[in-house]
């Protein structure tokens, strides 16, 4: 009997703490959870207070920001006593010309290529425009063949047979300078001979004129003025026969000539006709 009232005391001395056990758990865990909360509410407090200061303090900074770049605005534009226009200052100090496209050639590629040959990446435009496209490497491919049909080959024969030619022309012309400068002396001689013969002739004229006026002037028995009309008509006759005069020896001259040439030919025939009857005799 006593040891049964002892079991079940046992028991329910058990069953107390662990109700207790349990009671003191669901506490404890609740406390925890509450904390949690707590803390994170707070966090959230925080954080939300944080994020609103830095709001306003970024809204300041970009208020700031924009009062100092209008300020730097206004300062350059009272620095500025060029009176140029924006775009041609910028060219002035090696920057690009506009900030933005203003016409419709700037949004061509051939435009993009030129700012960024030559500003670089400061231009803006994005490097992978430089390469051509497909199309435009058709393009350069079709022009090629049709301006350099030849391949490499082709090229260093026609090369090599140009040389030549140049050589042999070459070649050519100093072989016909060195037969000229062979007969350069030749050349010299007869100039000389020419330039004698002409100055001859002048002076030749010089002196027949001189002598048809020394006639007109015997002719009148007095100094006359050879202005006048008189003078120059007797002048005129005289010069007309001294014309027909040399005419008429030049025509002489030729028929002596003619003359010559024809007794030299009868000579010849003579000649020829005598040989040949001696052969004919002198056969068996």
């Amino acid at each position: 009997m006593s040891s049964l009232v002892k079991s079940i005391t046992h028991y329910v001395v058990n069953t107390r703490s662990l109700r207790n056990v349990a009671r003191f758990e669901s506490v404890f865990v609740r406390r925890q959870v509450f904390q949690k909360i707590d803390q994170n509410v707070k966090y959230l407090k925080t954080v939300a207070a944080d994020t609103k200061l830095i709001e306003e303090a970024s809204t300041t900074t970009e208020e700031d920001d924009e009062v100092t770049a209008r300020k730097e605005e206004e300062i350059q534009r009272k620095r500025n006593k060029s009176r140029l226009n924006p775009q041609h200052r910028n060219l002035l100090h090696e920057k690009v010309p506009y900030s933005e496209p203003m016409d419709w050639f700037h949004e061509t590629v051939k435009y993009k290529r030129k700012m960024y040959g030559r500003y670089g990446q400061s231009s803006g435009v994005l490097p992978g425009i430089m390469w051509p496209t497909r199309e435009e490497l058709e393009e350069m491919k079709e022009y090629e063949s049709v301006a350099y049909p030849y391949t490499i080959q082709e090229l260093m024969t026609r090369a090599e047979t140009k040389k030549k030619e140049e050589q042999e022309a070459l070649k050519a012309r100093e072989e016909d300078i060195m037969k000229k400068f062979a007969k350069l002396e030749q050349w010299k001689h007869e100039v000389k001979v020419n330039a004698a013969k002409k100055l001859a002739e002048v002076e030749a004229a010089k002196a027949k004129k001189a002598r048809l006026v020394e006639e007109v002037r015997r002719h009148f028995g007095f100094k006359i003025d050879p202005r006048d009309d008189r003078f120059k008509e007797l002048l005129e006759e005289k010069e007309k026969e001294e014309r027909k005069k040399a005419k008429d020896a030049k025509k002489k001259a030729r028929q002596q000539l003619v003359m010559t040439r024809l007794k030299e030919q009868m000579q010849l025939t003579q000649e020829e006709n005598r040989i040949v009857s001696d052969n004919v005799e002198q056969k068996p």
